[in-house]
Formats: structure tokens, sequence, C-alpha cells
């Protein structure tokens, strides 16, 4: 996907960018493989496919949740800013929070807000499940979004606790999200969420599958989950 094919589908979803927002994205694809070459970030970072895989994906939050209206989102294990990063350049006037487990991609994600100019955007270093815990974080998220992060039994669990009641949480997802949704039901349920809707639709170009799962917080999560670090993954609520 090349800069005008990326301007033309955003397009065609009623995006339309504006030289700034166009200039942004160079700059973090730029700096995106400027640091890559120091730390992992990503295995992508041929331009078409930074474009396609990562800025266009991400942003496709919001053809099917409303994002033009202010609100504060928690992306847990954005890594190298996705799908916030996009999705702020695009809605300059949400408030975005990151926790990642890693330092160095909290620091990589400091100077890439610096370079864009970004408002509005904190990183916090911290794993999911004891930030999932924190009075200051804890159920205070209008909306939540982990992309690709974990299978859903276990990331409902990093992320459901940080969503306000009434809040929602948006998990995006590769192929096979309806499989990973029937072994995550349980898990989504006991920690206070509703599925919603759930979106399937292709890349384009290369036409392979996305889904984007909208999970809405109907009650409190009880106060054992999240659980401690690790424990998650290893057993999940299945």
């Amino acid at each position: 996907m090349d800069i005008e094919q990326f301007k033309a589908s955003l397009e065609e979803k009623g995006i339309t960018l504006t030289d700034r927002q166009l200039d942004q994205f160079q700059i973090y694809f730029e700096t995106l493989v400027e640091w890559n070459e120091k730390m992992n970030l990503t295995a992508i970072t041929e331009k078409h496919e930074v474009y396609l895989k990562h800025f266009y994906d991400s942003i496709a939050a919001s053809f099917y949740f409303d994002f033009t209206k202010p609100f504060h989102l928690c992306d847990v294990g954005a890594g190298a800013g996705f799908p916030s990063i996009p999705l702020k350049i695009v809605y300059p006037h949400i408030e975005v929070t990151i926790v990642d487990s890693l330092n160095k991609r909290i620091s990589f994600l400091n100077h890439l807000a610096t370079v864009l100019k970004l408002d509005n955007v904190h990183f916090v270093h911290d794993r999911a499940e004891t930030f999932g815990v924190n009075p200051s974080y804890r159920e205070a998220f209008d909306v939540v979004t982990a992309r690709a992060v974990a299978r859903m039994s276990v990331l409902s669990e990093l992320c459901l606790p940080l969503v306000k009641v009434g809040g929602t949480f948006i998990a995006m997802k590769a192929a096979h999200a309806q499989d990973e949704l029937g072994t995550g039901q349980k898990a989504i349920t006991t920690l206070g969420g509703k599925v919603e809707k759930v979106f399937t639709f292709t890349l384009p170009l290369e036409e392979s599958e996305r889904n984007i799962l909208i999970i809405k917080k109907e009650k409190q999560t009880p106060k054992k989950y999240p659980r401690k670090p690790g424990t998650p993954g290893k057993s999940p609520i299945e």
C-alpha cells in the first residue's frame, strides 16, 4: 500500500487525512525503521507493508467504533504503538495511555510522541496484570484496545479490569477469532464483559482476514482479577 492508496482507502471509509497527518505517518515510519535497527520493534519494515499492516490495520478499529468523540483510551501491550498511535494521529482529540512491559519500547514511544508532537499521551512501563490492580488505572478507561497480544481468554483478563463499567474493550485479531471466542467466552463473562459485535473484514490488496471484537463492560470485574503476572497465560479462565 503506497501513500496514495493509503489515503484513498481511508477516504473510502470517510476519513480524510490532512497534509499534517500524512507527514506524521511519514515521520512515524522513518522513526520506526530507524529505531528498529537498534531494538526489535517489528518484523515489518517495508514501507508499503508498514502502511497496510500497521497503519491502516490500526485505524480499522475506527471503521466499527465511533472515535469522533473525546475519550480516554488505554492500549495494552502496544509494542511500537499499534493500534493507539495511528488512531491518535487520525483522532487527535482522544487521550491515550499505553502500558507495555518493556522499558525499551516505552523509550521509543516517548521519543515518537515528541517527534510527532502528540499531546495527551502517557506511557507506563508495567505488566498488564499489576497495572490492572493499580487503583489509579483500574476501571478508569472508556476504551481499552489490544492488537494480537494473546488469545481471548488471556487477553480479557489483562484488558477488561481496566475498562469502566459502560465502557468498551476492542480486541483486534487476525483469523480464527470465532474459535478464540468459543474458549474465551467464560473469561469475558466472568470479568464483567459481554460480546456486542464481531466484525470481519479483509485488508485491502493482500486480502488477509481481520476481526474486530467489540466487548461491552456490563459490570465490575471481581477484585481477584487480574491475577498475578504470568498466571493468566499459564492457567486462563476457560
